[in-house]
């Protein structure tokens, strides 16, 4: 196992912190596993471990939201990777962002993209489970912002 780890580790992966609107609170993760699918339909596909609360909740609620960080904003993706930490809003507390439209989850701002979407097809696999979503809207594209990546398990800025 730890080979394959290590073998995965040589790969980058942008980071994305998945946010959901529960009906107490706003929940989310740091995840490195957001990929496009499809284009006609536009359709997007996140892997999530079985084990975490964020992972029960997309279970629940179809809607959700997607931000790509920026290299800048390694302390987000830190946070919301943390075990046991506070909900959505206080990790974002004096961090631009605000809450989506149509997901009504909360989105990062200043970073690379940011998108709503709706799961359409859920895949258990091994001990994760992949969430295949249409997109329902791109909330901004910052072209001129560098991705902060994850690799060699460690997050890094690109260039």
């Amino acid at each position: 196992m730890n080979e394959f780890i290590e073998a995965m580790a040589q790969v980058p992966t942008a980071v994305t912190v998945i946010t959901v609107k529960d009906e107490r609170d706003d929940v989310g993760a740091t995840v490195g596993t957001l990929v496009s699918v499809s284009l006609d339909p536009r359709l997007v596909m996140v892997s999530l471990e079985n084990t975490g609360y964020l992972n029960e909740l997309l279970l629940r609620r179809d809607r959700w939201a997607a931000s790509v960080l920026s290299a800048g904003q390694k302390a987000i993706a830190s946070r919301f990777a943390t075990a046991g930490r506070p909900g959505a809003r206080l990790l974002l507390a004096g961090t631009p962002h605000h809450r989506g439209e149509l997901s009504e989850a909360l989105v990062v701002d200043g970073g690379v993209t940011a998108l709503e979407a709706e799961t359409t097809q859920v895949v258990p696999a091994g001990d994760h489970t992949l969430y295949v979503a249409r997109v329902l809207d791109v909330s901004y594209v910052n072209p001129g912002v560098l991705p902060l990546v994850r690799l060699r398990s460690r997050y890094r800025p690109v260039g």
